[in-house]
């Protein structure tokens, strides 16, 4: 049994598994979890060991709410193109790397980090993802993932993060993946705690960038501001939306 197998590729109950999933997330009911940490971070280090494997084991680590884990997104972030796993996944719709997204989702949960007295750590981890949403790519993730409180203190960097964003699609840069609709979806996320700062920054995104995925995704927006701006931002996408758009703002303003 190689260590992998031991440590990821095994249940609880001591029985081999196929799906990774059920270990990560089978170790939120389970103490024992911790027995692995050791090997995990052991895992993780080596770099004679493949780097899906090491990629996996550090996902696992900042699942259960582990430093270690966190530790490495941080360093991960620091220099994402030279990060051992990087490019190991690869995004169907854009070829590019997405990593980052899966890590994203690990960060985002914080059933272990109280008891683990890991918070500050991910929080931190937190901020060095998001201040990479305007040059690695996340899937559709980052406007959903966080919880409010997260969100709330995350506020001054997706606001720079945006900034370099849009100063960056204003220019003309080119990039693998529609970054304009990953800024929207950060703007979304940020209009569930601050109405007023998520148009704002949604609007800045569309005004040099209203491509038609990036006005879909900015529809919620419409809904999470509520109030005047909403309102305001809903009538915006149904005067350059299409169809499809005008028909989704409708229904949100209808329900607001």
């Amino acid at each position: 049994m190689t260590r992998f197998s031991e440590l990821l590729g095994t249940d609880f109950d001591g029985e081999p598994t196929s799906d990774i999933d059920d270990v990560i997330y089978g170790a939120f009911d389970e103490p024992g979890h911790r027995d692995r940490v050791p090997g995990l971070v052991e895992l993780m280090n080596d770099p004679a060991e493949p780097e899906i494997e090491r990629f996996l084991a550090c996902v696992a680590l900042t699942y259960w709410g582990e430093a270690a884990g966190y530790e490495a997104v941080l360093r991960a972030a620091a220099d994402p193109r030279n990060t051992p796993w990087y490019d190991f996944s690869i995004d169907r719709k854009f070829s590019v790397d997405c990593t980052f997204a899966q890590l994203a989702d690990a960060v985002a949960d914080r059933d272990l980090t109280q008891e683990k007295g890991t918070e500050g750590l991910r929080l931190e981890a937190a901020r060095a993802l998001v201040r990479l949403a305007d040059s690695e790519y996340f899937e559709d993730k980052l406007g959903e993932l966080f919880d409010s409180a997260t969100m709330l203190a995350l506020l001054d960097d997706i606001k720079e993060v945006v900034g370099r964003g849009v100063r960056s699609l204003a220019a003309g840069e080119k990039y693998r993946f529609e970054l304009s609709t990953q800024l929207v979806d950060l703007a979304s996320g940020v209009s569930a705690v601050d109405g007023p700062l998520g148009v704002e920054l949604a609007m800045s995104v569309l005004n040099v960038a209203s491509h038609p995925r990036a006005l879909k995704h900015a529809v919620p927006v419409v809904g999470r501001a509520k109030g005047p701006e909403g309102r305001q931002f809903g009538e915006y996408l149904m005067s350059i939306g299409d169809e499809k758009v005008q028909q989704q703002v409708r229904e949100t303003l209808n329900g607001v």
